[in-house]
Protein backbone atom coordinates (compact mmCIF):
# COMPACT_ATOMS: atom_id res chain seq x y z
CA UNK A 1 0.00 0.00 0.00
CA UNK A 2 0.99 3.74 -0.60
CA UNK A 3 2.64 5.71 2.37
CA UNK A 4 -0.95 8.29 1.68
CA UNK A 5 -2.96 4.66 1.84
CA UNK A 6 -1.07 3.54 4.91
CA UNK A 7 -1.94 7.07 6.73
CA UNK A 8 -5.47 7.14 5.41
CA UNK A 9 -6.24 3.67 6.62
CA UNK A 10 -4.67 4.16 9.79
CA UNK A 11 -6.93 7.47 10.46
CA UNK A 12 -9.87 5.67 9.27
CA UNK A 13 -9.45 3.01 11.70
CA UNK A 14 -8.83 5.11 15.02
CA UNK A 15 -11.60 7.28 13.76
CA UNK A 16 -13.67 4.25 14.10
CA UNK A 17 -12.95 3.43 17.20
CA UNK A 18 -13.43 6.73 18.46
CA UNK A 19 -16.88 6.95 17.47
CA UNK A 20 -17.90 3.76 18.60
CA UNK A 21 -16.59 4.53 22.06
CA UNK A 22 -18.93 8.19 22.25
CA UNK A 23 -15.31 9.91 21.22
CA UNK A 24 -16.46 11.71 18.03
CA UNK A 25 -15.97 15.22 17.90
CA UNK A 26 -13.83 17.94 16.19
CA UNK A 27 -11.31 17.67 18.92
CA UNK A 28 -10.75 14.18 18.44
CA UNK A 29 -10.56 14.15 14.81
CA UNK A 30 -7.82 16.83 15.16
CA UNK A 31 -5.65 14.53 17.76
CA UNK A 32 -5.95 11.86 15.07
CA UNK A 33 -5.26 14.18 11.85
CA UNK A 34 -2.05 15.46 14.36
CA UNK A 35 -1.16 12.03 14.91
CA UNK A 36 -1.40 11.30 11.41
CA UNK A 37 1.00 13.79 10.41
CA UNK A 38 3.85 13.24 12.85
CA UNK A 39 3.59 10.04 11.29
CA UNK A 40 4.32 10.63 8.09
CA UNK A 41 8.03 11.93 9.02
CA UNK A 42 8.29 8.21 10.75
CA UNK A 43 6.75 6.88 7.55
CA UNK A 44 9.28 9.21 5.18
CA UNK A 45 12.27 8.26 7.30
CA UNK A 46 10.85 4.53 7.64
CA UNK A 47 9.42 3.27 4.35
CA UNK A 48 9.57 -0.61 4.74
CA UNK A 49 8.04 0.50 8.80
CA UNK A 50 4.51 0.89 7.42
CA UNK A 51 2.64 -1.86 8.50
CA UNK A 52 3.35 -0.42 11.71
CA UNK A 53 1.61 2.75 11.11
CA UNK A 54 -1.89 2.30 12.32
CA UNK A 55 -1.18 0.69 15.57
CA UNK A 56 1.21 3.57 15.85
CA UNK A 57 -0.80 6.23 15.31
CA UNK A 58 -3.66 4.86 17.53
CA UNK A 59 -1.16 4.74 20.49
CA UNK A 60 0.26 8.07 19.55
CA UNK A 61 -4.01 9.42 20.03
CA UNK A 62 -4.16 6.78 23.30
CA UNK A 63 -1.27 8.90 24.81
CA UNK A 64 -2.23 12.26 23.96
CA UNK A 65 -5.72 11.37 25.51
CA UNK A 66 -4.39 10.18 28.57
CA UNK A 67 -1.67 13.36 28.69
CA UNK A 68 -5.45 15.32 29.14
CA UNK A 69 -6.66 12.45 31.75
CA UNK A 70 -8.79 10.68 29.59
CA UNK A 71 -8.82 7.10 28.93
CA UNK A 72 -9.67 6.05 25.86
CA UNK A 73 -11.17 2.89 24.92
CA UNK A 74 -12.52 2.02 28.10
CA UNK A 75 -11.98 -1.39 28.63
CA UNK A 76 -15.94 -3.25 28.77
CA UNK A 77 -15.14 -6.31 27.63
CA UNK A 78 -13.60 -8.07 31.54
CA UNK A 79 -15.21 -8.61 34.81
CA UNK A 80 -12.79 -5.84 36.41
CA UNK A 81 -15.14 -2.94 37.38
CA UNK A 82 -12.04 -0.75 38.14
CA UNK A 83 -11.74 2.08 35.16
CA UNK A 84 -9.03 0.70 32.58
CA UNK A 85 -8.38 1.28 28.97
CA UNK A 86 -7.22 -1.26 26.43
CA UNK A 87 -4.09 -1.29 25.03
CA UNK A 88 -2.45 -1.58 21.77
CA UNK A 89 -0.68 -5.13 20.58
CA UNK A 90 1.96 -5.64 19.44
CA UNK A 91 3.46 -2.18 20.43
CA UNK A 92 5.28 -2.29 17.24
CA UNK A 93 4.03 -4.44 14.41
CA UNK A 94 1.69 -5.77 11.47
CA UNK A 95 -2.13 -6.16 12.53
CA UNK A 96 -2.89 -4.53 16.16
CA UNK A 97 -5.47 -5.46 17.83
CA UNK A 98 -7.12 -4.06 21.33
CA UNK A 99 -6.58 -5.72 24.34
CA UNK A 100 -7.77 -5.97 28.18
CA UNK A 101 -4.07 -6.03 30.03
CA UNK A 102 -5.88 -6.85 33.22
CA UNK A 103 -7.99 -10.34 31.81
CA UNK A 104 -5.56 -10.94 28.61
CA UNK A 105 -7.40 -11.08 26.43
CA UNK A 106 -8.37 -9.73 22.85
CA UNK A 107 -11.00 -7.56 22.64
CA UNK A 108 -10.93 -6.38 18.88
CA UNK A 109 -8.68 -5.60 16.08
CA UNK A 110 -7.71 -1.80 15.52
CA UNK A 111 -10.98 0.08 13.69
CA UNK A 112 -13.61 -2.61 14.75
CA UNK A 113 -14.22 -1.30 18.36
CA UNK A 114 -17.92 -1.99 19.05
Amino acid sequence: MSEPGVLLTARAMVLHDLAARGFNDPVMVTVVEDAVAERQWWLDQWPDGAEHIAGLVAQDVQDRLFDDQIRWPRCTACDDLNDHELRIEPELGPDPHWVCERAGIIVAPLGHLT
